[in-house]
């Protein structure tokens, strides 16, 4: 599958990209419950590219590895970038006025979570979410 992109600028555009994910998570056969919890990590990463990072975009990937099959998603901004990545993934930790979950708690719900942070130049996320055998 090629990648869909979803523009992040708007809560709206949160929305879309929730409704993508459900839509590769069903079709790659996920049960309910990892299928809320990728859904869930991607509308905190897409809240932060739209609040923190002055917009972007989301890449959502279907993936495989030999039998295995996935979900990708990666977001892009080219915002002010995070200057100190190990503190933003503290849980409590926040530049803003939520909980300070987003990062921390978006990690957790994936199998694979990477981040790069460059201040001034923006921040890449990639999480991939594997389905169970």
């Amino acid at each position: 599958m090629d990648a869909v992109v979803v523009p992040l600028r708007t809560d709206e555009d949160v929305v879309r990209l929730r409704q993508a994910v459900r839509s590769c998570l069903v079709s790659v056969g996920f049960s309910l419950i990892d299928q809320t919890k990728l859904i869930t990590a991607a509308s905190e990463l897409a809240r932060n590219t739209v609040k923190y990072g002055g917009g972007g975009e989301a890449h959502l990937i279907r993936v495989s590895n030999g039998p295995r099959q996935g979900a990708t998603l990666v977001f892009v901004d080219h915002g002010p970038g995070i200057p100190d990545i190990a503190k933003a993934l503290t849980d409590g930790y926040t530049t803003g006025s939520g909980m300070g979950l987003g990062l921390g708690g978006a990690k957790r719900l994936s199998d694979e979570f990477d981040i790069v942070s460059e201040p001034g130049k923006g921040t890449t996320v990639k999480i991939t979410k594997w389905k169970p055998f």
